[in-house]
């Protein structure tokens, strides 16, 4: 069973920057890949960054392709969404998930577990 946390959403004034970090928690050698996702209120869920369990391959939206960066650590542990360049329509929860494959794509549905999500609110 993968467990998910995310952390370091906050406050922060447009064009600003955050880094989210995502802990995985699975008892098995190779971690799954992990997309970041986020939803705005009365939005559907918005697929933004993915990165394989080996972090050589990374996945971005054009929504926000060159001025977010997905990463991870060596042992898979921790996927890290660093954003720059925050305006205010990048409000919303912010979600990692636990792809059920080998090659993550955009879709919801292709992800099994997900975290409880963190709050990024961008001011203008």
């Amino acid at each position: 069973q993968v467990q998910l946390e995310e952390s370091g959403g906050g406050w922060v004034q447009a064009g600003g920057s955050l880094r989210l970090s995502c802990l995985v928690s699975e008892n098995t050698v190779n971690k799954p890949p992990i997309g970041w996702f986020r939803q705005a209120p009365g939005k559907e869920r918005e697929f933004l960054a993915a990165i394989t369990y080996d972090a050589r391959n990374t996945y971005y939206s054009d929504s926000v392709k060159g001025r977010f960066i997905i990463s991870r650590d060596v042992a898979g542990d921790t996927v890290w969404l660093q954003m720059n360049n925050l305006k205010p329509e990048d409000s919303a929860i912010y979600y990692c998930a636990a792809h059920g494959g080998l090659w993550p794509g955009p879709r919801v549905d292709e992800y099994e577990h997900w975290g409880q999500g963190t709050q990024v609110t961008v001011s203008s």
